[in-house]
């Protein structure tokens, strides 16, 4: 088919009529292969429990891929953030699928620099979204399937699966790559137990038991959620777990195990997480409305209620007609308003990022920012805004349509670039755009920031003709291929970024990029998870 020389700089791609016939079985096959294996929701390979895991498959034209492209970075870090921990969670940046509960998707802890980085794969044959480590380092992860979901306790250098335990399936039919519930979030508490909801309308308590699992708390919602989905739970400062269901029920299990829960206005919906500050709020983004919440007489109550333009449409990218964004705070409760809450709205044409006040008083009249980011007609966010030094980095989703091949060239569609700094004057308001990126595509990651290092990291997809090949491999013959990629957090420049893999076993479809304390960064994808580490 070629050769490639020992340093991959010159590739030949011959004979090319023969190759075109190879390749269009080989993608059918894997198609097929990728798509039956998902549809289990089992590995092709069962590894024993401690063994290496099997890696994801890839494509045979990976050799005609540049494999890494810009420069190793030199760490410039920022001051170390001080984010308050909730008493009840595991450390920030371990605890939950957004690093702490202010659901910053920021870090102190670094990421890689891209010195010879590898990347490394375990097939799994489910998306291992959120990703949260016990105090061993081992990760806990929710590895959620077509079928059902497991939690897996994973060796984090070689991806071994040391445990796992099976939660309830889901109900036949109900499989949605743009649902999010039944352990896409979860979070692991202050005793290292992951705390998961799950499809049957349980939330569970699962401890661990030397590499194994036993669960040790078990709270029936089914009643209380009515059949809709729980979307997310997380404990307020006081132990009391909050939850989120797709159809707007917002409630709390009390440590007794008693319920209380209220109902958002007819039609409106939820489809992200949420936020919680020790001063007792809970900040909750529907399709509608930026809420607060509070506890008041012992049940949940709303404080304040803030509208904000939904648009007239779902976007390419979005699951649902409304902000995309999980709420992100910033600053402690103490602060000036009791800090700020920023999110995304889904105005036409352009989408907005807004800041507001978020104490008890209420958000004010007018918001604190009120930017405009990305292309008219051609921008949205699906994923959390990322709290950076001075301001917040918003990134374009705009144009994924879901795993599948968008054409007969058997590529994920290609999305909108961009990537966005919004500088913001959260004491007295007012911002601007500080940067953009206009070449950046990044179709659904939760990016993270790495104050360590002063970079953001991605999950990328260019278009055919963007790929970096290493010959002369034709541009209607580029994989569908995935990189993992560094920007310039002050810049918004790419640094650097390395070849992940390519086609449906690689895409992330909205898990996020997570930073471990080990400082190696870690992708959960349609084929299982990906880890990314520097070798010098």
């Amino acid at each position: 088919m070629g050769r490639v020389s020992a340093n991959r700089t010159h590739v030949t791609f011959r004979p090319l009529a023969r190759c075109l016939v190879v390749h269009s079985t080989f993608l059918r096959r894997t198609a097929l292969v990728l798509a039956a294996f998902l549809a289990l929701g089992t590995p092709l390979v069962a590894s024993a429990a401690g063994t290496p895991g099997v890696p994801i498959p890839s494509d045979p034209r990976d050799p005609f891929v540049q494999g890494f492209t810009g420069r190793a970075a030199t760490a410039h870090p920022f001051a170390a953030q001080r984010v308050p921990r909730n008493p009840w969670m595991a450390a920030n940046e371990r605890s939950n699928i957004h690093s702490d509960a202010y659901q910053t998707d920021a870090n102190n802890v670094p990421g890689p620099l891209g010195r010879d980085p590898r990347v490394t794969s375990a097939l799994l044959g489910a998306e291992c979204a959120s990703v949260t480590f016990d105090r061993r380092g081992r990760i806990v992860t929710v590895c959620v399937s077509p079928s059902g979901a497991t939690l897996r306790l994973i060796e984090p250098r070689t991806l071994a699966t040391l445990g796992s335990y099976e939660l309830p399936p889901r109900e036949p039919g109900s499989f949605s790559f743009s649902n999010f519930s039944g352990g896409g979030y979860f979070y692991l508490d202050h005793l290292d137990r992951a705390v998961v909801s799950t499809f049957t309308g349980h939330l569970v308590v699962v401890a661990e038991r030397g590499d194994g699992f036993r669960k040790v708390r078990d709270v029936d919602l089914s009643a209380v959620t009515g059949g809709s989905p729980i979307q997310s739970a997380l404990p307020d400062w006081r132990g009391r777990i909050w939850f989120v269901t797709v159809s707007g029920v917002v409630g709390f299990v009390n440590p007794g195990n008693s319920v209380r829960r209220v109902h958002l206005p007819a039609g409106e919906r939820i489809a992200n997480s949420f936020a919680m500050d020790e001063s007792g709020g809970v900040f909750i983004v529907s399709t509608h409305a930026l809420y607060r919440f509070d506890v008041r007489r012992g049940r949940p109550s709303v404080t304040w209620r803030k509208t904000y333009d939904r648009g007239s449409r779902v976007k390419p990218g979005q699951v649902s007609q409304g902000s995309g964004t999980t709420p992100t705070l910033i600053g402690r409760a103490s602060s000036p308003g009791g800090g700020s809450i920023a999110i995304t709205d889904n105005a036409d044409p352009r989408m907005h990022v807004l800041v507001f006040r978020r104490g008890k008083r209420g958000p004010g009249r007018a918001p604190l920012c009120r930017r405009a980011v990305f292309p008219a007609g051609r921008g949205d966010d699906e994923n959390s805004l990322i709290a950076v030094p001075g301001g917040l980095v918003a990134e374009n989703n705009y144009g994924y349509a879901g795993p599948g091949p968008a054409d007969s060239s058997t590529r994920t569609a290609d999305t909108v670039p961009g990537l966005a700094k919004v500088a913001v004057n959260f004491r007295r308001g007012g911002c601007r755009v500080a940067w953009r990126n206009i070449t950046a595509r990044i179709p659904t990651v939760v990016s993270k920031f790495s104050r360590r290092t002063g970079l953001i990291y991605a999950y990328t997809h260019p278009a055919a003709s963007e790929v970096p090949r290493a010959g002369d491999l034709p541009q209607p013959l580029a994989p569908d291929a995935w990189f993992f990629t560094a920007f310039n957090a002050r810049t918004g420049r790419q640094v650097w970024s390395t070849y992940a893999g390519s086609g449906l076993g690689h895409n992330n479809n909205y898990a996020p990029v997570t930073l471990g304390p080990d400082g190696v960064a870690y992708v959960g994808t349609l084929g299982g998870l990906l880890r990314v580490a520097d070798t010098r």
